[in-house]
């Protein structure tokens, strides 16, 4: 709210309503503003970020179970989704269904190290880490060349590189591979080499995204650049990285979530009660 004149109830108006599906030029036409100006409130909302996730990144869990997905939409002028900066990668823990990160961009090598460095984050803070996804073996293959270390056997030769002790990495190849030329892939693969002294007991009827699934099904509910059909798609990538962002906060640490009934954040442990759009508009920003 620095150097804000607006009530901080209006901004906080316009943060709720954005965030119930509305565009910024009817988010505009209900509170008589400018689409320019609740934009810029959007950006300066979502610059807390940084701030709340420290909350995460200090905390220490024993077990974490994480789901990797993506989800399209148009940034610009339709372009082939190959081309396009409309892809965003998004990651949740799965018990909790708090977002540990999603960024939007071309569905690239770039993409997936961005969101796979925060997942890095708590590899550290965490005993017991498992990172599922469905048929995107990038994630696994992007998190072993960020977070490898070299297992010391004592034997002759070059140690081998393993993923850290404690941390495991399953795919679930989905469709029919029966039309596919050459050698088939399994149904649940282990994407890289794992540590010799990690449980690699993962029932298969675990390894699957659908939680993030329905997730990505309410995101295109929320945020209208997300809805189908219609015009209200990102101009800019800038634009669709900013209602990211200000939808992260929001499903973290505001709204409780559906199924648990528990605001994420609270759920996973790292805050006793949910905060309101007004506390987190007045906290100060990170350095």
């Amino acid at each position: 709210m620095e150097n804000l004149k607006t009530p901080i109830s209006k901004v906080a108006s316009a943060l709720r309503i954005r965030s119930e599906g509305p565009g910024l030029r009817a988010t505009g036409r209900i509170l008589g503003s400018n689409k320019a100006t609740i934009a810029r409130w959007e950006q300066l909302f979502g610059d807390q970020k940084a701030t709340l996730m420290f909350y995460s990144f200090c905390h220490e869990f024993v077990s974490l179970t994480f789901e990797g997905d993506e989800i399209y939409t148009v940034v610009g002028k339709r372009t082939d989704p190959s081309d396009s900066k409309g892809w965003t990668a998004v990651i949740i823990e799965r018990a909790s269904r708090f977002i540990v990160d999603q960024r939007c961009g071309k569905k690239n090598a770039a993409l997936f190290k961005s969101v796979m460095k925060t997942v890095c984050k708590y590899v550290h803070h965490t005993k017991d880490l498992t990172f599922l996804s469905d048929g995107e073996r990038r994630y696994g293959n992007m998190l072993f060349d960020l977070c490898s270390e070299v297992l010391k056997t004592g034997r002759a030769g070059r140690p081998p590189k393993t993923l850290p002790k404690g941390v495991k990495v399953r795919v679930k190849n989905k469709g029919d591979q029966k039309r596919k030329k050459g050698r088939k892939r399994p149904k649940y693969q282990v994407t890289q080499r794992e540590h010799p002294d990690t449980d690699q007991r993962l029932a298969k009827n675990e390894i699957h995204a659908n939680h993030l699934e329905a997730q990505n099904a309410a995101t295109r509910r929320r945020n209208s650049t997300f809805r189908r059909k219609t015009n209200t798609y990102a101009k800019a990538e800038h634009g669709l990285q900013r209602t990211l962002n200000v939808h992260q906060i929001i499903h973290n640490y505001v709204r409780p979530h559906w199924t648990t009934g528990k605001v994420p954040a609270v759920a996973l442990g790292i805050m006793s009660e949910a905060l309101s759009l007004e506390s987190i508009l007045t906290m100060q920003r990170a350095a």
